[in-house]
């Protein structure tokens, strides 16, 4: 289920248009795990060279994770890292994808483990250029090829503002599987 104060009308999947906080103070108990991924904005860097104003939503987040009680997991970009604790770094290349699109998940009530991280040895397209085959994408921004990142990412569904701040599915699986290897 996923949940958005924004209509999410291509979300392949049960949508609640929502508060998301104040969804999982109401709703949370009902849940095994729940995996949150505040806007990135507030981190990004991106979005500070542009001095754009966007509120920190982490912490409150992470409090309202706690109150509910109930495993959790946050995802955030690395420059939430400073305020992340003990975060795992989940890299694309780890999951055979051709962008790295490094990404922070901290768990709460379980433990989520560091998988191998990849060296980095295929470059990277520089920002806008569509993706050559021997390279790996960057898919921020303003960028080309976007049917190539949906195919990419495994979101075939998105818009290329989708694709921007997307987590590819393959880190939640990871996520969920972890999970689900614990309970055992």
């Amino acid at each position: 289920m996923g949940i958005d104060i924004a209509p999410q009308p291509r979300y392949p999947w049960e949508f609640v248009q929502a508060e998301a906080i104040q969804f999982l103070l109401t709703y949370g108990h009902r849940f095994d795990l729940a995996h949150a991924s505040p806007p990135c904005q507030f981190y990004s860097k991106t979005q500070r060279i542009r001095q754009n104003n966007h509120p920190d939503l982490l912490g409150p987040t992470r409090e309202a994770l706690n109150a509910v009680g109930i495993p959790w997991v946050i995802e955030n970009v690395k420059g939430a890292e400073p305020e992340m604790h003990n975060p795992v770094l989940l890299c694309g290349a780890y999951f055979g994808l051709n962008t790295y699109r490094h990404r922070l998940f901290e768990s709460g009530g379980w433990e989520l483990k560091q998988p191998d991280h990849p060296e980095h040895i295929r470059r990277q397209t520089k920002m806008g250029r569509r993706r050559k085959p021997d390279e790996m994408g960057v898919y921020v921004g303003n960028f080309i090829g976007v049917d190539d990142a949906k195919e990419d990412l495994g979101v075939p569904w998105m818009s290329r503002e989708g694709v921007r701040e997307c987590i590819p599915p393959a880190y939640t699986e990871y996520v969920g599987k972890a999970f689900l290897a614990q309970l055992h």
